[in-house]
């Protein structure tokens, strides 16, 4: 699964949610905060701590300590303070909180409530020996979380502007990057606009 040292979660939970009107991450969602189908993946997977990155929602660490209630432990809260740069800044500054010995890390964004669990520890698996990343595949399209390498997270560190990850994954040889089944489409779903909030 690893080759030394432990596997990090993050959720990436910063952003302004400018096409929802704000305050996204904290919205309802089928009855509960938006963010927390997030919260429950990544603290479903095979890591030892949770990393919320936070920003310009300022109930997003509130819902966070809650759900994490019963164990506070595997919590840790990160402000992004250059929130306002874009997806870019609220990666680093989760990447930059990695503890030494931190071998891989998840990547979740907050706004995607229903990745499923049973993808999460074939993620963990697919990461060893060779692929430097790890990623679900649903109907021919790579989805999230993806699970990064340590060997990644210098070029993760010099990612800019209001982008993600997703060119550091193209760039990478076939035999790099281990795609993986999901279940279902969960790991494509997410939410942008305010009538996906309440789903029927």
């Amino acid at each position: 699964m690893t080759r030394g040292g432990s596997l990090e979660a993050i959720v990436l939970a910063a952003g302004l949610g400018a096409r929802f009107g704000g305050g996204k991450l904290t919205a309802p969602w089928r009855g509960r905060p938006l963010i927390e189908g997030a919260l429950a993946a990544a603290a479903a997977a095979p890591v030892r701590t949770v990393r919320v990155v936070w920003g310009a929602d300022e109930g997003v660490p509130a819902v966070a300590r809650s759900f994490f209630a019963r164990r506070p432990s595997r919590l840790e809260l990160v402000p992004a303070e250059r929130y306002a740069e874009g997806l870019s800044a609220s990666l680093r500054a989760g990447i930059a909180s990695l503890p030494a010995d931190c071998s891989g890390v998840f990547l979740f964004l907050g706004d995607m409530p229903r990745i499923p669990p049973a993808v999460l520890a074939p993620l963990a698996e697919a990461l060893a020996p060779s692929a430097l990343a790890a990623a679900p595949v649903f109907d021919g399209q790579r989805g999230h979380p993806v699970l990064f390498g340590r060997a990644l997270f210098a070029k993760l560190l010099e990612l800019e502007g209001d982008k993600g990850a997703g060119a550091l994954l193209a760039g990478l040889a076939p035999a790099q990057l281990a795609l993986v089944p999901a279940p279902d489409d969960g790991v494509l779903y997410d939410v942008d606009l305010p009538s996906q909030a309440q789903p029927p």
